[in-house]
């Protein structure tokens, strides 16, 4: 699978149990901050692992094209 078709199945995943997953930019951003918290962490580590950084990189996508689509494309 290529990187847009796993960031999709990531949001697919995620609207299955959230079809609006935000409501307003500061909840978005608390999500995304996480995210790439949780990125960063990993990044830092000794032996960095990139299946971890590629599956965090993807939900930063995820979560990125929710926010789009939630908050800021024309409805």
């Amino acid at each position: 699978m290529n990187f847009n078709e796993l960031v999709q199945q990531e949001l697919d995943s995620a609207r299955s149990k959230y079809p609006i997953m935000f409501h307003s930019h500061h909840e978005a951003y608390a999500v995304l901050k996480e995210e790439v918290d949780e990125y960063w962490d990993e990044v830092k580590k000794k032996n960095s692992n990139k299946e971890n950084m590629k599956e965090e990189i993807i939900q930063i996508a995820a979560i990125a094209k929710a926010i789009y689509q939630d908050l800021l494309e024309e409805k």
